[in-house]
């Protein structure tokens, strides 16, 4: 008969951990807050958004894509493919749209679920996959709601909204500040990017994918998994493997290439206000071989001066200045840390997931925790959301909590399954221990991988040892009952 199985989420991993679990024979039901699926691709829909891994390795293993239309895929185009692949993997039926999860709690051996709409039933085992990058943050600076004019997240980015001819502030330099202002420096009357902290940015040029090679790829699919191999080395063994200390020489190459990249801003001044005083890698790299081009456009302007207050008007500056703007844009991040917040999850004894995470999140092998039975994550704790392409980690977290499934379903009934609290504190002891090694800890900078308790919270070892440490559920390492 199989489990019956709640997904939360229909973004990336949610469709990844449904399409798995109804292949094997389980009876999925998903729950979707918004209106539609597509997750991070849904919610972010600013001009120039798009990802910063390969087309070619940003997709599903076992759903390929020959139509990409460019090297690093659009957010429209990523959200097309998601869409089609949820159809195709007989996904999108299984999608209760508008229904956010509230509260999960451990009744007896099943989870009953509350949403939106009320009692949604009990299930043998739920997964967590909200993803980690759709909690907008927005920035504590004196007036913000002072501003008369339109001002908003970069992840909620109004549809009837255009900028030609507008005065546009844009606070915060990651990849969405940085894709923002290549997009529209040439179409604004002005643009202001307020720069707190400037950052590394990778040069790779973002080029069309020619229809014969698109052709090529639907006629003959062994080419994309070819490709796919090769891309996910590339960004596995040397990028990724540069972050964690096992690959310096393709560190030296990355930072090679973005002091290369800053070399082609002109003027000394602004190419100094521009260079950070970290380690390469240590904050998430941007990937943009069009920002600094835009910045040395006539109407951009680069303004490093503290945000002092927003006004009516527009930001005003330490040094006294007042930045008049029309539109002023939040792209200040998400909160990485949320996981499943606000919903409520409460597991044995009453336990609340909470309390438990108040100080610090921790679970075993990032996807189970102990308290909570038969509850697990996809993009948990110490996942490597800046490591390596997030479908990528998604499959191989999805299929290690297949093999838990497998343990759950193992008896006459559904089966507790509960990481043991030993092995995920020496799990966690493990990760913490191996942490200096990385860039993010010995960078000199803060970021967004630092937890609220000031660890850093992402993956400290090969993409290798990553699979390899989901490779199959130890029993050993859990209760049974």
């Amino acid at each position: 008969m199989g489990l019956r199985i709640a997904v939360i989420g229909a973004g990336a991993s949610g469709i990844a951990a449904a399409a798995r679990m109804r292949a094997a024979g389980h009876d999925v039901q998903v729950f979707e807050k918004a209106a539609r699926l597509g997750g991070t691709w849904r919610e972010n829909r600013y001009p120039g958004v798009a990802c910063d891994i390969p087309s070619h390795l940003y997709r599903f293993s076992f759903a390929p894509n020959p139509d990409w239309s460019m090297e690093y895929a659009g957010g429209a185009e990523i959200l097309a493919y998601l869409d089609r692949a949820a159809r195709d993997l007989g996904v999108a039926g299984l999608i209760r749209c508008g229904e956010e999860v509230r509260r999960a709690a451990l009744e007896g051996r099943r989870w009953r679920l509350t949403t939106t709409s009320g009692d949604a039933g009990a299930f043998d085992l739920v997964i967590a996959a909200m993803g980690v990058l759709h909690k907008p943050v927005l920035p504590a600076i004196p007036g913000r709601e002072a501003f008369a004019g339109r001002s908003f997240h970069s992840a909620r980015w109004p549809e009837d909204l255009s900028l030609d001819g507008l005065r546009v502030g844009v606070i915060g330099t990651g990849s969405s500040a940085t894709q923002i202002v290549s997009a529209v420096a040439d179409r604004v009357a002005r643009i202001a990017l307020f720069q707190r902290t400037p950052q590394w940015i990778f040069s790779v040029p973002n080029r069309p994918i020619a229809a014969a090679k698109r052709e090529a790829f639907a006629a003959e699919p062994e080419r994309m998994r070819g490709l796919y191999d090769m891309l996910g080395e590339a960004m596995n063994g040397r990028f990724a493997a540069a972050l964690v200390g096992r690959n310096p020489e393709a560190l030296a190459e990355i930072e090679a290439n973005c002091r290369a990249n800053l070399a082609r801003v002109r003027d000394p001044d602004l190419r100094a206000r521009l260079t950070p005083d970290y380690e390469v890698g240590c904050k998430r790299l941007v990937i943009s071989d069009r920002f600094y081009e835009a910045i040395q456009s006539p109407a951009a302007q680069l303004v490093t001066d503290p945000i002092e207050r927003i006004e009516a008007e527009g930001v005003r500056t330490g040094d006294g200045a007042l930045h008049a703007l029309d539109v002023l844009v939040f792209a200040t991040g998400f909160d990485t840390f949320n996981f499943h917040r606000p919903m409520k999850v409460i597991g044995r004894a009453g336990r609340d997931l909470d309390d438990d995470w108040a100080g610090s999140s921790r679970a075993l092998r990032s996807v189970a925790v102990p308290g909570y039975p038969n509850f697990f994550f996809v993009g948990g704790p110490n996942s490597p959301i800046g490591n390596f392409s997030f479908l990528m980690t998604a499959e191989a977290q999805v299929g290690f909590i297949a093999g838990l499934a497998d343990l759950v379903e193992a008896g006459e009934a559904p089966r507790l399954v509960e990481p043991r609290e030993d092995a995920t504190q020496d799990w966690n002891a493990r990760l913490e221990a191996a942490m200096p090694g990385t860039v993010w800890a010995a960078g000199g900078c803060s970021s967004w991988y630092f937890d609220r308790s000031g660890k850093v919270a992402s993956w400290p070892w090969t993409y290798e040892d990553f699979t390899a440490s989901l490779a199959r559920p130890d029993p050993a390492e859990f209760h049974l009952a």
